[in-house]
């Protein structure tokens, strides 16, 4: 969490905003990850 701030923060994004959705940015990356794991036991 703190490299992603640091990085919202070089990035000119109000760390505050940034620290508001990353936990939802996580979630969408963790299901997206899954689903392609799922998809790699099927072929």
């Amino acid at each position: 969490m703190g490299a992603a701030l640091a990085m919202a923060h070089a990035l000119g994004i109000d760390t505050l905003i940034a620290a508001e959705l990353l936990p939802e940015i996580e979630a969408v990356m963790v299901r997206k990850l899954n689903e392609q794991m799922e998809g790699g036991r099927d072929g």
